[in-house]
This record gives C-alpha cells, structure tokens and sequence, in this order.
C-alpha cells in the first residue's frame, strides 16, 4: 500500500493528475511557519493511497506535475520504497537507505527546499 502526502499548492497551473488511482483519506488545511518567498503561507495537505503496483506511474504523473519552482516535492512510500518525487525528477530508494535519503535531500536543497521542509519520513 502507497502512502503520500501531495501539496495542492505545489501543483503547476493548468496541470492533471490523472491516470493512476488514489484513495484520498485527509484534506486538511494548514498555516506554515517558514515558507520559502515563492510558497504560501497555507498549504492544503492531500493525504492518499494507492495500490504498491501505482508506484512508478504515480511518481511520473507527479514529476510533470510539480511546479519546479519554489522548493516543492511529494513524497510517498511502498512498504519496501520511499519515492521523492520534485520536477521532473524522481528520487527512489529503499526505506532507511541513508544514502539514498541523502541524495534526494541534496537534491532538494539545489532547488531550494528550505531545510525544515526536507522532514519527510523514510
């Protein structure tokens, strides 16, 4: 089972997520203390699911989706598999691979994802 969190706010305009099912099971509001000049201050939190077999066509959907601007990035898990997913480009390695969790934060940081935000859990 997949489980993510997607930023409405860190949609491009005029992108579609579509093909691959999700389970959406939160939307919540929430006012953040430190957004980067480029990101609102209140971001809408889309918790979902998804079969493990949406993996890869999950994290393409959302690599042509993401604005590449403004430090955004989704991530989501299988039970074997983190996947952090920024514009156009897909981190993926397994859960608690510090190597790997590493080289999808640097990455982060060059496209300026403050160093709080980079708290997604393996």
């Amino acid at each position: 089972m997949i489980e993510g969190d997607l930023l409405g706010e860190s949609m491009r305009v005029g992108s579609t997520l579509s093909g691959v099912p999700l389970r959406i099971q939160e939307i919540r509001r929430v006012r953040v203390t430190e957004p980067t000049d480029e990101q609102p201050d209140t971001w809408t939190h889309i918790i979902f699911e998804a079969d493990d077999d949406a993996a890869e066509p999950l994290a393409a959907a959302l690599a042509a989706c993401l604005l590449p601007d403004g430090g955004w990035y989704c991530d989501f898990s299988t039970a074997a598999e983190k996947f952090v997913v920024y514009a156009d480009r897909v981190f993926r390695y397994r859960r608690g691979d510090a190597a790997g969790r590493d080289e999808a934060a640097a990455y982060g940081r060059s496209v300026g994802v403050p160093e709080p935000q980079l708290d997604w859990a393996d």
